[in-house]
């Protein structure tokens, strides 16, 4: 599982940083989280395939989140997509882009599908064979959803020496994985435990986007590998927090802890501080493991 952060920063674009967009490769699938203005230049400029990415998920209707999803959705038309897109976001997602494909008389020439979101509970929007994706509910001045992404659990895995030491034929190597006993030709019967390792632990990862301080999500975020979460102001800044329904780094290190998560990566800046090291700094007075998304930065779970 592979994080690259696109743009991290609050509010607007600048020449050197870009606002939320980011993608998560899990298990050779690309999911785009959030899709501000720039997402397409940053895509570019961090070698991401766009054929690859099939579904977006869209955190909330504020322009820092998803002002880039109906560019993106143009460029795909003309880079001759045929793969269908899957875009999951709040209720009024596929009212806003279909008008500006309406009148730009530029609609697309693949299937674009609109999974609309309006439940204040925990739901499952996506779930293939090797990952699953829910809703974290948050609260903020709009209608907004985290998301979190769980591998489910693969196959356990072979123990070469044992393999090798009763000349077991490749052909039953899938069996065997799949938990199944051997019977050797002699009669033998092979029992899994000698012949498998426990499967890898699945990872999870959990995208919370812009919230006011609360609790409410804990329990579904609660041991997860990695937690991104906004930190738009330092502490100092608490009523700021507070009047725009946002997180102080202080306050997503106390999530962490709380959540017992393993690891907290800090996002979504003001860009009123000089350094986003001080960001850091503040969290690590709460919570040890904490790291600093910037713009290209990619972190392997």
């Amino acid at each position: 599982m592979n994080l690259t952060i696109l743009g991290c920063y609050a509010a607007t674009p600048r020449t050197f940083t870009n606002p939320t967009s980011q993608v998560l490769e899990i298990k050779n699938r690309l999911f785009l989280i959030d899709c501000a203005e720039g997402t397409q230049v940053q895509l570019r400029k961090n070698k991401v395939k766009f054929s690859k990415i099939n579904h977006i998920f869209i955190s909330h209707l504020h322009g820092d989140h998803f002002f880039g999803l109906v560019g993106l959705i143009s460029t795909f038309t003309l880079l001759n997509r045929e793969n269908d897109l899957h875009v999951y976001g709040p209720k009024g997602i596929k009212e806003i882009i279909l008008l500006q494909l309406k009148y730009a008389n530029s609609y697309t020439g693949y299937n674009l599908y609109f999974n609309e979101l309006s439940s204040d509970a925990s739901e499952i929007v996506f779930e293939d064979e090797k990952v699953i994706v829910s809703t974290i509910p948050l609260k903020h001045r709009v209608y907004t959803n985290g998301f979190l992404f769980r591998e489910k659990i693969g196959d356990r895995r072979l123990n070469v020496d044992v393999i090798q030491q009763h000349q077991i034929e490749t052909c039953y190597f899938q069996n065997i994985k799949n938990g199944k006993d051997i019977t050797l030709d002699d009669g033998t019967l092979l029992k899994n435990e000698a012949l498998t390792f426990e499967p890898i632990p699945p990872k999870s990862y959990a995208y919370c986007s812009d919230t006011v301080y609360t609790e409410s999500y804990l329990s579904l975020i609660e041991n997860v590998d990695v937690l991104y979460q906004e930190s738009t102001f330092l502490d100092s800044e608490t009523h700021l927090a507070e009047k725009t329904m946002h997180c102080t780094a202080k306050q997503t290190a106390q999530i962490a802890a709380k959540a017992n998560v393993k690891q907290l990566i800090l996002g979504h800046y003001s860009t009123r501080y000089d350094s986003i090291e001080l960001f850091r700094e503040e969290a690590a007075t709460v919570f040890p493991n904490v790291h600093l998304a910037d713009d290209g930065k990619v972190f392997e779970i």
